[in-house]
């Protein structure tokens, strides 16, 4: 018989007592006698049988709500307490200041109290003991901060010298520059700030490919990685974001065991609790075990240990697991007197344990999150742990210390200001050595440069290394070899018809083949790579993994065969384009997080890039990433037969809103190779903090090649490809403009329009529009604000006159009109707005415009309207089917 507890999971009724306490008197037994180990391989073996018996599953896939390093089993704490509580208090009153006066000040700035305040001796505890700096021997730690913790961080780099009190005096106030900014950005603060984690989960899955990506340079042998750790300090209400558990089996299955997350679980988001009706503590360890992870919970403050220790019948543990996290948010946010009579005294037993306790002794009732000691003991049990990664869950108050204006409370979370009263409060529960002036005032606080404090903090982080975080701006330059040298035969084509995707994955893998580049180039997908036409790198240069390949592959009698290997180059990382875009990330960034410049080559469909991990791309911008995203089976018309979902018309637009992404959609393998080569000098040689986003297509035809004085226009983002019609003298009647694979469409129209109409055309290949753009906006820009008034955009010095202008591309209008307002002739833009489908090349193309005689109409109707109404009949050309994507 049984009955189901609050969170639907079945507890059975004890019918023998007395034969229960002798199971578990046994087990203690074993505990006291043999150990632990001896206990827990008991405990497996029964397990084992249990499962030969029929019997099921353990009923709850957590421990008990305690802590999981028992008192007597914490080492000796190896700092001075005091002076580091000291410490965290003048930190928190810095943050706490900092944010208050910015606040005071505008009243718009925001910025955030409790996040920090509930963090504060989880980072001091990594800052003292455990978060190793970069040396002039070897490369550090690297630590993902909670973003909205930002105040903290900034308060310490203030007591270490590395912030001026003018800094920290202009949070959040940049644009004049010496600012400091939001959220970890190392756009912002490039030698500052290490990992952008301002946007909710991206920081979890980017700290697990930083630590893989750790081994990987290991294995390799390009780097001695050993003795790095990747910390990341996350929240609770984080974890619900699906990134932040994306990768968690990964982080297992490779056995990443220099990773360690730990997670604030101060039990509350930004509205109010993360499981008001359930215990978010207990769900994630459910799920990080079930993952393979170690769970390390710290839950409890030393002051709970002679209470556990009186508590013979488990009557603590018992309440507990009755509990739900919103009455231990209400219970948080009340004094000792409530404590007592809504919580010790409702059971005669916790009554008891607690008698002779005032509520002030209820108070100091710390959670295990606000204890240095517990808090080390996890760290240090997460340091030594082998084979697995770590996740340390560590229960604290949101707001802890700011008493009724925040603590534990709803509101917590929008807490941007504090009245006198609670400003009085925080100095005396944190004893702050701040006179009455300087708390009405918000002064600063940073104690004598000789004082214990300041000697103590010092010697502590030169202990490990230095100071962080810190950012390194540059890494060893690489010489990167001729382009004649890999892509000849891109820049002089034969005849044979091939994909502009099958041509990029050419270039890469030749550029493979160079001694200095070819192993810094890091090949990625998701998956599909044999549709990339990339098999030939399976036995080539190997798909990485740690374990080697404990099987023989089904192929392995093929010349292809699919190999994996401890040494392995490519990436292959299953279907997980946000895992793989991880991986890139970590790869585009080596040169700074690891001082080792790589090539990361992420080929993807086109579609699942910026529509679907689009944030994580705009966080490697922010984080000055440097690397190659091949946007293969790119437009909305090229990969025909695979519908709505799959055809890309946005990717190239959404592309162009990211500052330093330099994108390109080139027709042809020669322009691709120009812009591959590049884009290579540009980011091993001149170290530019750029990233290319280059897309390539999947339909087969004749490749042209490239003469050497068109090589500067194909990366300005567009070169004269030639024309068509009687040269006559006169200028061109109109201008054709196309890219990708339409480019080919626009040549047609051409053709049709000299044979048929009697219309000479120009014909440019635009490899770029948002790069013309771009251009042409710093030229307008200096022209209207006293700049170069002559300024001259490469759009305006190819376009010039009044010849109409037709661009046509396999993306939406909107890329195409982006460099609209730079032409000052008539300007008409063909794209494939709305939906995709599936059909043949030509019936697509034909259904959203962009074949070759919709862009013949389109130019006639720019030159003589009868031709127009003429070529409308000829063709078949109708205004519903022209409108047909607005449906």
């Amino acid at each position: 018989m049984g009955h189901a507890d609050q969170f639907g999971l079945l507890k059975l009724d004890d019918i023998d007592p007395q034969e229960t306490r002798e199971w578990t008197d046994a087990l203690s037994g074993v505990v006291d006698h043999a150990g632990p180990q001896r206990a827990d391989y008991l405990l497996e073996k029964l397990g084992e049988h249990a499962s030969h018996l029929g019997l099921g599953k353990r009923p709850h896939p957590y421990s008990a709500y305690q802590n999981t390093i028992a008192a007597h089993a914490q080492p000796p704490y190896p700092g001075n307490r005091a002076i580091e509580e000291r410490l965290t208090a003048i930190l928190r009153w810095n943050a706490l200041a900092m944010v208050v006066r910015a606040n005071k000040a505008y009243g718009e700035l925001g910025g955030h109290l409790a996040s920090y305040a509930s963090a504060a001796e989880i980072f001091e505890v990594g800052f003292h003991h455990f978060f190793r700096a970069d040396s002039a021997d070897r490369k550090g730690d690297l630590v993902f901060f909670q973003p909205h913790s930002a105040p903290g961080v900034y308060a310490r780099a203030f007591l270490e010298g590395r912030l001026t009190e003018d800094q920290l005096g202009r949070y959040r106030q940049e644009v004049d520059g010496g600012g400091l900014c939001s959220y970890p950005h190392p756009w912002l603060m490039p030698e500052f700030w290490q990992f952008p984690t301002g946007s909710m989960g991206i920081g979890p899955i980017s700290a697990i490919y930083q630590a893989r990506f750790l081994r990987y340079l290991e294995h390799r042998g390009l780097a001695q990685t050993a003795g790095r750790r990747v910390w990341g300090v996350f929240g609770d209400g984080e974890m619900d974001e699906p990134e932040s558990l994306a990768a968690l089996s990964l982080a297992a299955r490779e056995k990443l065991d220099n990773l360690t997350f730990v997670i604030n679980c101060n039990l509350q988001r930004l509205d109010g609790p993360v499981r008001g009706n359930g215990q978010v503590i207990n769900e994630l360890e459910a799920l990080f075990s079930g993952a393979g992870w170690n769970v390390v919970k710290v839950i409890w403050g030393s002051e709970w240990d002679a209470l556990f220790a009186r508590d013979k019948h488990h009557a603590l543990l018992k309440r507990f697991a009755a509990m739900v996290d919103g009455e231990y948010q209400t219970l948080g946010a009340k004094d000792g007197d409530y404590n007592l009579s809504r919580f010790f005294h409702q059971d005669p037993e916790l009554k008891a344990l607690v008698a002779g306790m005032s509520a002030a002794d209820i108070d100091g009732l710390r959670r295990g999150g606000h204890d240095f000691r517990k808090l080390h003991a996890a760290f240090q049990a997460a340091a030594e742990h082998p084979d697995r990664p770590t996740v340390i869950l560590a229960k604290t108050k949101k707001g802890y210390g700011m008493g009724d204006a925040g603590e534990s409370r709803m509101t917590a979370h929008q807490q941007k200001k504090l009245d006198i009263d609670a400003l009085r409060a925080f100095r005396q529960r944190f004893s702050l050595p701040i006179d009455d002036a300087a708390l009405e005032s918000m002064s600063f606080y940073k104690p004598a440069e000789d004082s214990p404090e300041m000697i103590y903090l010092r010697e502590r982080r030169a202990a490990l290394g230095g100071y962080l975080p810190r950012r390194a701006t540059t890494a060893p330059k690489l010489a990167v070899p001729p382009l004649e040298q890999y892509g000849r035969f891109a820049l002089e084509p034969d005849d044979r018809e091939v994909s502009t995707t099958t041509g990029v994955v050419r270039l890469f893998t030749n550029l493979i083949k160079d001694r200095t580049v070819g192993p810094r180039v890091v090949p990625i997908v998701a998956d599909e790579a044999r549709t990339f036409g990339m098999a030939n790198l399976f036995r080539q240069i190997g798909i990485y993994s740690p374990l080697g390949q404990l099987y023989e592959p089904e192929d392995a009698g093929s010349m292809l065969y699919y190999k994996e290997c401890r040494d392995g180059q490519l990436l292959e990382e299953g279907i997980t384009e946000a895992g793989a875009m991880a991986s890139w990330t970590a790869a585009a960034t080596s040169y700074s997080v690891n001082g080792e410049p790589m090539l990361p080559f992420y080929i993807y469909y086109s579609m699942f890039g910026f529509q679907r991990v689009g944030d994580m791309i705009w966080a490697a911008a922010d984080q000055r990433a440097r690397g190659f995203l091949i946007g293969a089976t790119a437009g909305r018309t090229t990969l025909s037969g695979e519908g709505l979902q799959h055809q890309d018309g946005t990717s190239q637009l959404v592309a162009a809103t990211v500052p330093n992404c330099r994108a390109y959609d080139p027709a042809f393998i020669s322009e691709a190779a120009v812009i591959i080569d590049h884009g290579a000098r540009a980011m091993l040689d001149e170290q530019r903090d750029e990233f290319y986003y280059i897309t390539v297509n999947n339909e087969n035809y004749a490749q042209a090649p490239l003469p050497a004085s068109a090589h500067g226009d194909v990366i300005r983002g567009m070169y004269r490809f030639g024309e068509r019609g009687t040269d006559t003298g006169d200028r061109a009647r109109v201008r054709l403009l196309g890219s990708g694979p339409i480019l080919r469409e626009v040549i047609a129209a051409a053709e049709l329009l000299a044979r048929d109409w009697n219309v000479r055309s120009e014909i440019w290949s635009v490899t770029s529009f948002p790069e013309l753009a771009r251009d042409a906006r710093e030229c307008e820009r200096q022209q209207l604000f006293g700049g170069k008034a002559d300024a001259r955009s490469h759009v305006a010095q190819c376009l010039d006159g009044d010849a109409p202008v037709v661009a046509a591309t396999d993306y939406v209008r909107a890329y195409a009109q982006l460099i609209a307002p730079y032409v000052s002739a008539r300007y008409i833009a063909l794209g494939t707005d709305g939906f995709g489908r599936s059909d043949t090349r030509g019936a697509l193309r034909r259904f959203f415009g962009i074949d070759r005689h919709h862009i013949v109409a389109s130019a006639l109707q720019s030159i003589d309207p009868a031709l127009h109404a003429r070529a409308l009949e000829q063709y078949g050309l109708r205004a519903d089917m022209a409108a047909a994507w607005e449906r």
